[in-house]
Order: C-alpha cells, then structure tokens, then sequence
C-alpha cells in the first residue's frame, strides 16, 4: 500500500493543500519498504489528487481537508484520513501497529485549537478562523429543500443555493426558462456570482459546462430526489463530478 501525509517539516501538515510537501510511505507486509518526500506541486481544485493519483497513492493523511476536496480524492479511489496531528515517524508507527484512528478535520469549526490553523494556512477558514460556507447551486423544480431537483440545468425553473454545513439556502426564480438562447450560459455565470464550490442537477450541456469550467466550479449531473437528498448525498461524498457535458446541444439541454 502506499499512503501519502501531508508534510510540514518532521511533522503532519494542518492542511493537505497547504503543506510544503508529501511524504510517501510504501507499506507491504506491514513493514516500510519505501519512503520519498515529493515537493506539493501547488494547491488548485483537484491538481494534488490527480497528483497523488498518477503517484500510485492509495490513501492521504492529513491534518484537514473540506468537503470538495474529499469528493476529488474519492473520484481517484484514494481514501482521506483526517484529524491527525504529530510527528510523521510517530504516524507511520500508528500506520503498522493498526492504531491510527482519523477525526474531525483540523479545518472545523473548532477543531484543531492551538495548531495554527487560520485563514493564510487553510482555504476552508474564513477571516473569524471558523469555517467558511461550502455553497452549492442546485436546479430546482420548487423553492424549498423538499422540492424535486429539475434534470434541467440551464432552463430550470429555479436554483437553490444551499450552505452545506447549515443548509441554510436562498431561493433564485430562473429568469431565462423560455430564453430563446444563452440559457446555460447565464446559469453559470450566475451560480459564479454565488460564489458556489459545486452545481448539482440533472445535466449539463456543453455551453453551460464550459461556463462553470472556467469558474472553477465542480458539476455534478444525475442528481435526482428531492434538493435536500441531493444535498446529504454530496455531504457523504456520493456524488461524482463529470469532466465533459453529459449531453449534447441537440438535446435542448443547456
């Protein structure tokens, strides 16, 4: 097995995507038959597991993580181990004796006190040192949680904004269901005006995902069932993000 720790010096960096390097430990016959330290090539949505992965890593261990970067990891079969703290010697002995239990995320709302963890360290903290709000845009057929998610992106009939952690959410009345054209277009650019990490619906077509592409936002189609079902599945890391559209023009989807 070969298991990747987030590496600040000799110790487990706070923040996956934060820390100076990696430390790559290959394990068989629970002894250590390999160990490198690799360089972090740069923190941006997605690069470090696609990294990690090209690698032939099997798990990361880490002080913290958010929930975005948890569904990338999953994407590349490769297990998240949270809430460890110490020196990477210590971890690796924890590793081998099968007593290295994960936890809460040094980036929750008050978890890792007194490590260091603030906003110049961590892209999940807000400016009070708390969490910041993970937001993600849903196509929706109504405007509560209950309401069916529409498979429609861009000529949904409304999209609900919803805080991940508090679901607390905002109702927008799609204004562009009968556009004649540009619907997708406008979708995205107004789910990046909401500063959302991710778009939840049905499908994409290729105008709306190209605009959402470059916004930096992750899209997930074949969602279904109500918004709020829609919203504990991402939580649970069910949900899978797409690299293309899932449709094409032809089928009216925007």
């Amino acid at each position: 097995m070969r298991i990747a720790i987030s590496t600040d010096g000799n110790l487990v960096a706070a923040h996956f995507g934060r820390c100076p390097s990696y430390t790559i430990v290959d394990i068989d016959d629970n002894k250590v038959v390999g160990t490198q330290v690799v360089d972090n090539p740069g923190h941006t949505p997605g690069s470090i597991p696609q990294f990690l992965h090209q690698k032939g890593v099997e798990a990361i261990i880490a002080g913290g993580m958010g929930t975005r970067a948890i569904n990338f990891f999953r994407e590349f079969e490769i297990q998240t181990i949270m809430g460890i703290e110490g020196a990477i010697d210590n971890v690796v002995k924890e590793i081998l004796n099968g007593t290295l239990e994960g936890g809460e995320s040094l980036c929750s709302p008050g978890a890792g006190k007194g490590y260091g963890l603030d906003k110049d360290q961590c892209d999940h903290a807000n400016e009070n040192g708390g969490h910041s709000n993970m937001k993600v845009f849903v196509s929706s057929q109504g405007e509560t949680l209950d309401s069916q998610v529409d498979p429609r992106f861009g000529r949904s009939q409304y999209f609900i904004v919803v805080d991940v952690d508090t679901l607390n959410f905002s109702v927008i009345r799609n204004s562009n269901v009968n556009a004649s054209g540009g619907a997708g277009i406008q979708a995205g650019q107004l789910a990046a005006e909401n500063q959302v990490k991710s778009v939840l619906t049905g499908n994409v077509g290729p105008n709306a995902f190209q605009t959402l592409q470059a916004g930096g936002i992750e899209v997930i189609t074949g969602v279904s069932g109500t918004v709020r079902e829609a919203v504990e599945r991402y939580k649970k890391g069910e949900l899978t993000s797409i690299q293309k559209p899932s449709v094409g023009t032809k089928h009216g989807v925007s």
